[in-house]
């Protein structure tokens, strides 16, 4: 897997598991999906372990936790953290991808990025 999680990205992730009740062992599981108007959706859970079939990566001392389909999506991406006044969650960066020029992309992102908002985070229940 060739995907970059940058240190403010990992520390967000981090804070994530610890606020949802993460245990030593918890990861952030993020499902990537074709669809949506940049051609991605996504959804993150903190789970206590990977589902069958994730693949776990490590990186700046937390857990990754992907499924197949997302693995193949992500491939080549950069996970970067943003908290401006007009955008606050989780970016992907795709030095490949096309530039989307929907409300899904951020407003003055760097080309080729989309920002995810943390409100779409799923809580475990």
């Amino acid at each position: 897997m060739n995907i970059t999680i940058t240190d403010k990205a990992a520390k967000f992730i981090s804070r994530m598991i610890r606020f949802n009740g993460g245990a030593a062992g918890s990861g952030f599981r993020l499902a990537v999906t074709p669809g949506g108007c940049s051609g991605l959706s996504s959804s993150f859970t903190v789970e206590a372990t990977p589902l069958d079939g994730d693949a776990v990566l490590e990186s700046g001392g937390v857990k990754l936790f992907l499924p197949a389909e997302s693995r193949i999506l992500l491939e080549g991406v950069t996970i970067d953290f943003t908290d401006t006044a007009m955008a606050t969650g989780l970016s992907f960066i795709n030095p490949n991808a096309q530039s989307c020029a929907c409300s899904s992309a951020s407003a003055g992102a760097p080309p080729k990025a989309a920002t995810i908002s943390i409100a779409s985070i799923q809580r475990k229940h």
